[in-house]
Parts: C-alpha cells; structure tokens; sequence
C-alpha cells in the first residue's frame, strides 16, 4: 500500500470526516455573536480571542447561548473546555415555545460536565424526561473527557439516530423522535455562589454539515437506548436484538404451563401488554406469561409501569411443566423482582430488603443508591428493566440507567442465597443450562412494551 493509501485507510477506520472542507459550515465567526441569540437565564457571553466564553453567575437560572437558525439532520463538531466543578452542555435540536413552560430552553443536552460521575456526552432531556442515556449504558466513554484541557465533540443527528463522540471515543446512542429539528444552545448551568475568579465554559471552532451526511461506522458492542415504542433500529438488529413484543399482537408467547396465549386477564392495546388487577394475588386470573423460546446468555430489556402497591416480576431461567386444566402454579425461576416499595407489604419481608424493586427476589436486595444517586422508581410511570445474563454466568440487574445488583449463578455466593431463601426446596435452583423469561401475574396492573432480546455468545 503507498502512502495515500494508507493516510486514507487510516482515516476510514478512525471515523474520520472524508467530506471536502468547503462542505462544512461555521456557526461562529470567531469575531462576535452574529447568528446567536441568549435565552434563559443572565450569564453573560463573551467572545475573547477566537472563542465563546459563558461565565457563571450566581442566582441566575440556566443560561443558554442559541442559534437564531434551526437543523435537522446534521454532523456538529466544536472544541470546548469547562472550569472544575461547572456543568455545561451543548443543546441540539433544542425547542423554546410560548405553550411550554413558558418559553423555556427545553430538549436534547449533550453534557459537558466536570463531576466525578463523568457522564461528559451523555444526553438528556433538558426541562423535560430527564436522563435518557447517562454515560452508566457507556462507561469505556467516561474517561474520554479530559479536565482543564480543550475537547473535542461530535454529534450526529440523522433521522431518529442521535449519537455523541468526545475526543473521538464513541459516547452516547440513542434512537428517539420526540424532535425532528431544533436549534442549537451552548448552556452556562445554574450555580449558587460565584467562583473567584468567575467559573467559565468555552467554546470554538464551531461547524456543522447538514448535507450529503452519512452515520459514522458503528461500534459492534455500544449499547443503544431506543426510545421509540416497540421498535427495533438498524443498528440494533445488526447488533443482533430480537424483538419480543410488536405492540399489537401475542406473538411469541403463551400462558405458563399452557400452550396458549391466556384468554383472559391480560390486555394488548396501545402498544402495551398489560397484566389486570384481580384482587385476588398470584396466578388466579390469566395467570403468568413465557416466551416461547428459552434462552441462556442475553441482554434482554423492557419498559415497565406498575400501579400504586402493584406487585409483579421478571424471571428467567423458567423451566416448567404443563399443568391439568384448571390447575394454577407460579413457573418457577430467577426473578426480577417488581414492585411498589411504598405500599406493598411484600417490601417489610423476606430479608434486609430482597423483596423490593429491582431486586433477586427474596435472595439479593438491590441498591437504591448509585454513584451518590438516587435510583428513580416511577410508580404510575415508566421505568426501564434491564437484564444481562453472560456467558460465564455473570448476571446484573438494572433500573432506570443503573446497575443495581450482580451476582453469579453457582457461585459459593449463589448456593448461599438459595440456601437462605424459599427456593432452598428446588433442586438445582436456577442453574438451568437455557429457560423461558416470563412475565408475572400477581393479581396487580402492570403494563409492558419495548419487549427485546439479543443472545449472547
């Protein structure tokens, strides 16, 4: 291979821009703030010396720096560079209307933050959902941001693709279409006192592309957040996952013991396969769903919303057998556990908390706290479950964005958790080579959707 040859190879595996110059555009001049407006907050904005400077001021709410111009697809690159202890951020695809919440600055955040959780190029959903993909789904990219120097970003927009890079290393992937366009917004975060000198962010060599874009290379093993109900990307299936539930029909399961869907007890409507209340506790209505394949080492997510004291679970590794008609029994396996941790009396039992959310039920309590943070539990609203079961046996439990529990089956740890629980009396309890996952009916609404699956080798 000559030498061009090889500079363009190297440019091909890097994800590097191959596009001529002449195709990128600068947002800033480098000499003033033409085609930027400020919202928000008062934090002032200054350019000094070819770049953007946002100053932090105590008091004031959160400051943001916008293009007067709106973009829908595009590829944005800057540099920037944040003080200790400031959060800051780049908004794209940004909205701000008189009908919501009066105007405020509110949409897609890509961070830029200096805390030690180093979530810098995650994205959230400012004034609005909250984090949707904390750098926890990505954390090979929680070092790539790099304190009291210049940084690089990149962000691509294509369609209902939203991805992030700092410094080139692959950071957020999400797939959402709450907003097709927007504009652009450099934020200076609110804070409570001033520093001395003032805290800055920074800002410059400010481009984009909106035209002839195509998606950089994607990563084999980043993980990708879909937002869109009962969906499954490109990228996803290339990836491998496998969807459980299409929004519409029961495709793919049946009734625990049975070889039918249940006839009852269970809904499928608005996207959502939902368990109803019966009042009558586990098992008694349409009683307890598997699939109908069984799986060994997987990924498998879903979003669930439980109702006030609603109980109910996630288990795998079910292994099972057909019951006489009218015979009603809970499949046995390895449980997620769901539940409302305020009002079901399920959460004061079993031992120091292996009952509550998120949990191996009655065998390991999940972590409420996170990296100093609190794991949300929505009752009444949604909540993301997350399952990893690798082929070494390693399995974590996540909620909402954090890992809040691992363990090992047949591990000393493993044996010892059963050995102290209600399986004790189930030989070889959840050591199953493969099992169904199911969905439990324990009398309580419960609603489910974005029902996936990916193998793992």
């Amino acid at each position: 291979m000559n030498r061009l040859g090889k500079l363009a190879f190297v440019l091909l595996i890097g994800g590097a821009v191959t596009a001529s110059a002449d195709e990128w555009k600068s947002l800033f001049n480098g000499k003033n703030l033409d085609g930027w407006v400020a919202r928000g907050g008062t934090a002032p904005y200054k350019v000094v010396d070819g770049t953007i400077v946002g100053t932090y001021v105590a008091g004031s709410p959160n400051s943001f720096l916008c293009t007067e111009q709106v973009f829908g697809d595009f590829i944005l690159e800057l540099e920037f560079k944040v003080d200790e202890e400031c959060n800051s951020g780049v908004m794209f695809r940004a909205q701000s209307r008189p009908d919501y919440k009066k105007g405020v600055v509110h949409g897609y955040q890509c961070e830029l933050e200096t805390s030690s959780r180093r979530w810098t190029g995650g994205i959230y959903d400012e004034q609005r959902r909250g984090w949707l993909y904390p750098l926890t789904y990505n954390p090979a990219a929680n070092d790539a941001h790099k304190m009291g120097e210049w940084n690089k970003l990149r962000i691509e927009c294509i369609g209902n693709s939203l991805r992030t890079w700092v410094n080139g290393v692959p950071a957020a992937w999400l797939i959402d279409d709450m907003d097709a366009s927007g504009f652009f917004g450099l934020q200076v975060h609110a804070v409570d006192k001033e520093g001395n000198p003032p805290k800055t962010a920074r800002w410059r060599n400010i481009r984009i592309k909106t035209e002839n874009i195509a998606p950089s290379p994607a990563p084999e093993e980043q993980y990708i957040r879909n937002l869109i109900d009962n969906n499954l990307s490109e990228a996803e299936k290339n990836q491998g996952w496998i969807q459980l539930f299409d929004g519409t029909t029961s495709a793919g399961w049946r009734g625990a013991h049975k070889d039918y869907f249940p006839k009852g007890g269970w809904k499928i409507e608005n996207g959502m396969m939902t368990v109803l209340e019966s009042g009558g506790g586990e098992s008694v209505n349409g009683g307890d769903i598997v699939t109908k394949d069984e799986y060994s080492a997987f990924e498998f997510d879903l979003e669930f919303k439980p109702t006030t004291g609603a109980n109910s679970g996630i288990k795998y590794f079910v292994t099972e057998g057909y019951l006489k008609e009218g015979e009603r029994r809970s499949a046995i396996g390895l449980e997620y556990q769901i539940l409302d941790n305020q009002v079901h009396p399920d959460a004061k039992l079993g031992r120091d908390g292996n009952r509550t959310m998120a949990s191996l039920y009655d065998m390991k309590t999940s972590a409420t706290t996170v990296i100093g943070r609190t794991v949300p539990q929505n009752i009444n609203g949604w909540n993301h479950a997350r399952l990893i079961v690798y082929p070494d046996n390693r399995v974590e439990h996540w909620l909402n964005g954090y890992k809040v529990l691992e363990y090992t089956r047949g591990s000393d740890e493993f044996y010892d958790l059963v050995a102290r629980s209600k399986y004790k009396v189930w030989e070889n309890f959840g050591m199953a080579a493969s099992g169904h996952i199911l969905l439990q009916d324990h009398g309580n609404t419960v609603s489910f959707k974005n029902i996936k699956i990916r193998p793992l080798k």
